[in-house]
């Protein structure tokens, strides 16, 4: 057989992964790029799961989308939104058919690992005043030093009055900092195991230095500022959720300016490309809906993420407006659903290769990545896609010139992690996790590709509109 038969049958059999640049033509590049700039100014004002929330449901009423609750009449082409708690957000598009006969949704998370300040955190120790910690999610606590950290959340008073921090955004703004040892004193530092050069408890960021007078502490100068300037006494700190972001701003990575370097892109990437898909969904023959789900980053417990029943919450109100909810209708909706996993994978990082299977990873820049299964080691806490969806889904993908690929998360034995993929299939929908590749996840500045990032946003509107 002569070489040129064998690479035809290569190119009509085979599979291979190529970087999506080379598959897009100047158009869709252009759009790519523009795309891009939008999803770098909502990321970069939007660093906690109260303000993503917030952001979503602004941009939906602007967008025509009304209140579930006050909602009336849901007939097909009418847009509603479901807020849980400012936390956790559904939208929804409804469709032509039945929803007790299912519903196309695409569910991504808008937490991110971050450090929370614990209920009592104010304290002062040899002329500083800081914020004791705990942080959230799975960090590299070492990352987190040396940096410049912003103030994000809100304080409840007593009153029931909400007071806003967003601290350190603006460059006139103070920042917060979590000192390290210098490298002249740092030689036992240096011969501890990474997970133990920072510990938990030692991620607590400097706040002030200044006394009031020479016979006063540091600690009470503080407090005065913060009753001034939010007008809240120290008791208000037991009913505050207040988290520690960096205070960098998204930017460009590469001399191609291809790839964006950001904040929580695990998994706000995903939700901005859903949040932007669901957007421009009209009429749908499915109902469409849209999850922006909260605590996915500690298993998605509480009454903001997946494991509670906002989600099934929300399709039985929708249900009950369209044509009188019952328990077997509801249970039929959720059966009859088909879901993407909207949350992102680890790209191949050839720095370090040993932690990945290169036939089977993903990679930076070449689309939107499918993945089958998560979980550790056996895919221990995996859904695991049935292969008929995985089928079906890809066939979307290939008919609406989605660039994709697929991937696991990492060697066999390495590790592993998993997604909201598996309470979603609880309810016996077909689920499968699609999002896209970064590198250096959980860091406070991961890496994507604009590219996926859009492939992203062209796989959730074609799978919404899908049949």
């Amino acid at each position: 057989m002569e070489s040129g038969e064998l690479k035809d049958i290569e190119e009509r059999l085979g599979y291979k992964s190529k970087n999506g640049w080379l598959k897009v033509n100047d158009d869709e590049r252009e759009k790519i790029f523009e795309y891009a700039e939008d999803y770098k100014a909502f990321i970069g004002e939007c660093k906690t799961e109260r303000e993503v929330a917030d952001r979503i449901i602004k941009i939906a009423e602007e967008n025509g989308f009304i209140n579930l609750e006050t909602a009336t009449n849901l007939k097909p082409g009418t847009k509603v939104y479901y807020d849980n708690k400012g936390k956790s957000v559904i939208l929804a598009v409804i469709g032509k058919d039945s929803v007790r006969n299912g519903f196309k949704a695409a569910a991504a998370h808008i937490d991110s690992p971050r450090i929370d300040l614990k209920p009592n955190p104010l304290y002062e120790d040899s002329g500083l005043a800081l914020f004791k910690t705990h942080y959230y999610g799975g960090i590299k606590k070492y990352q987190w030093v040396t940096i410049p950290l912003a103030l994000h959340g809100v304080v409840i008073k007593e009153s029931g009055e909400k007071v806003v921090f967003n601290l350190g955004e603006d460059e006139k703004d103070p920042v917060l900092y979590i000192t390290d040892l210098l490298p002249h004193l740092g030689k036992d530092q240096m011969e501890k195991k990474a997970a133990d050069v920072v510990t938990g408890e030692a991620l607590n960021p400097v706040i002030g230095n200044m006394p009031l007078s020479e016979d006063v502490s540091v600690k009470p100068n503080l407090l005065k500022i913060l009753n001034e300037k939010y007008g809240i006494v120290e008791e208000d700190f037991i009913s505050a959720e207040l988290e520690l972001v960096p205070a960098h701003k998204p930017r460009d990575i590469g001399f191609d300016r291809s790839m964006i370097g950001a904040y929580g892109q695990d998994d706000r990437i995903c939700a901005y490309d859903v949040l932007r898909a669901i957007l421009d969904v009209d009429n749908p023959e499915k109902t469409a809906v849209a999850i922006f789900a909260d605590k996915e980053e500690i298993g998605s417990m509480g009454n903001t993420g997946l494991q509670s029943r906002f989600f099934e919450n929300a399709i039985a109100e929708i249900l009950e407006k369209q044509e009188g909810s019952t328990d077997i209708k509801l249970r039929a909706a959720m059966r009859n659903a088909e879901l993407l996993s909207a949350d992102v994978n680890a790209g191949f990082d050839p720095l370090y290769p040993d932690v990945s299977e290169k036939l089977n990873s993903s990679y930076i820049g070449n689309g939107v990545c499918l993945t089958k299964y998560t979980g550790s080691r056996g895919k221990s806490g995996s859904n695991d896609a049935n292969a008929e969806f995985v089928a079906k889904v890809r066939k979307i993908f290939n008919e609406n010139n989605v660039v994709w690929q697929t991937g696991e998360l990492g060697k066999v034995d390495i590790g592993g992690g998993g997604t909201v993929a598996l309470f979603a299939a609880n309810y016996g929908m077909e689920v499968i996790d699609c999002g896209i590749a970064l590198l250096s996840m959980h860091s406070p500045y991961e890496l994507s590709s604009k590219l996926d990032l859009y492939m992203g946003y062209k796989a959730y509107r074609s799978f919404l509109l899908s049949r």
